[in-house]
């Protein structure tokens, strides 16, 4: 899955506000589990009108843009290759059969004829998605698609099905470090890929969903990176099928946006020690509430970036909080685990992706590798 939010111009050049007109998508995304059969989830979130799709299709992945021809296969809705998305709502598409082992890679091609208005989007996407001009959808090749970006656009998430026994979702919750900001763009670096990863290795696969919004707060709504944390928690996790576990990561952007930071494109919000723990806290009850196991995270160390380090005391009074309170399952400490040995408020250079502020590829692998398969619904 992937956590939508507001159409936005941001960091990463996106064609989210114009939206599209007698235009063609192709996006890639890899599945965490395997199955016989495959349906694609859309979502027209954050649209204002209703979303014409004047036809998709999927099909296993070729090379930049292309696809397998022999595995092509039309995305209908109620059986009907066109069809509408309401104004805030989301659909899955009926199930084609198509196989998918885990960690096997899809294109999903959308055609656009009629325009969109600004577009549901997920800015921070770390793969790189192509538009041609006019009807392509069934194209293998990607001759057309002469323009890329590495954004989503109403992409909600994608079920393989037909698992038996059905295995327990893991929803990954938190900001920019979820999403993947500091690894390698096009290769399934982020830390939700490398933990689907190591449990597929293991002959253990399973659903891994990342819902990670890049600059996303516990207590904060913005109109450029996401809705609040405990108000987008019921759509990105709880309403999420076969979910057993979440994991919640976030919090730096509550204290770093505390204060001004040039060219974060929102405006300070004061967060303090107790209204982030009461913010946490209420996305443990909400998991609770759905007889979710818990796993917190601590807070990783940001010396060095442009957070100010006067907002230390608060992320060294709720990494104790997440340590010591007992109110999750477990605890994952990625503070002590990519911290600097010899200074432990920055990120240990190993890992540090050169903004100190975000993991880099072998962060995220190591943040995978402290994940216990034990803590995990089973």
């Amino acid at each position: 899955m992937t956590a939508p939010h507001l159409p936005s111009k941001t960091a990463t050049p996106n064609w989210s506000v114009a939206g599209f007109a007698n235009q063609t998508l192709r996006q890639v995304v890899r599945v965490s589990d395997g199955g016989a059969t495959t349906r694609v989830r859309l979502t027209n979130r954050y649209g204002t009108t209703a979303l014409m799709v004047a036809g998709a299709t999927i099909a296993r992945n070729g090379r930049n843009g292309s696809i397998l021809l022999d595995t092509l296969r039309t995305l209908s809705l109620d059986r009907d290759p066109a069809f509408r998305i309401a104004p805030g709502a989301e659909v899955a598409t009926d199930p084609v059969p198509l196989a998918l082992a885990p960690l096997e890679s899809i294109t999903i091609t959308l055609y656009f004829a009629e325009p969109t208005g600004p577009a549901t989007q997920h800015a921070q996407a770390l793969a790189t998605t192509y538009r041609a001009e006019g009807d392509h959808r069934a194209d293998p090749t990607a001759d057309a698609f002469t323009e890329t970006t590495r954004s989503w656009y109403y992409l909600a998430g994608v079920d393989v099905q037909n698992v038996y026994p059905p295995r327990p979702g893991v929803v990954a919750f938190g900001d920019s470090i979820t999403d993947g900001v500091g690894s390698m763009p096009d290769f399934d670096n982020r830390f939700p890929d490398e933990l689907a990863e190591r449990l597929a290795f293991a002959g253990a696969a399973r659903p891994i969903l990342n819902a990670g919004i890049s600059g996303n707060r516990v207590t904060v709504d913005s109109s450029t990176l996401g809705d609040a944390g405990v108000r987008r928690f019921r759509r990105d996790v709880l309403d999420q099928p076969g979910v057993g576990t979440v994991i919640i990561f976030e919090g730096i952007n509550d204290i770093g946006l505390s204060r001004n930071v040039p060219g974060a494109g929102d405006p300070a919000v004061p967060v303090s020690t107790a209204q982030l723990i009461a913010g946490l806290r209420d996305l443990i009850n909400q998991a609770r509430s759905r007889d979710l196991r818990v796993i917190g995270a601590t807070i990783l160390p940001y010396l060095g970036s442009p957070y100010a380090s006067a907002g230390e005391p608060t992320r060294d009074a709720v990494n104790d909080w997440i340590r010591t309170s007992g109110e999750y399952d477990a605890v994952l400490d990625f503070d002590t685990l990519l911290a600097d040995p010899t200074a432990p408020d920055r990120l240990d250079p190993t890992f540090d992706s050169g903004d100190h502020l975000h993991p880099n590829d072998a962060g995220y692998r190591a943040m995978a590798a402290a994940v216990r398969p034990a803590d995990l619904r089973q």
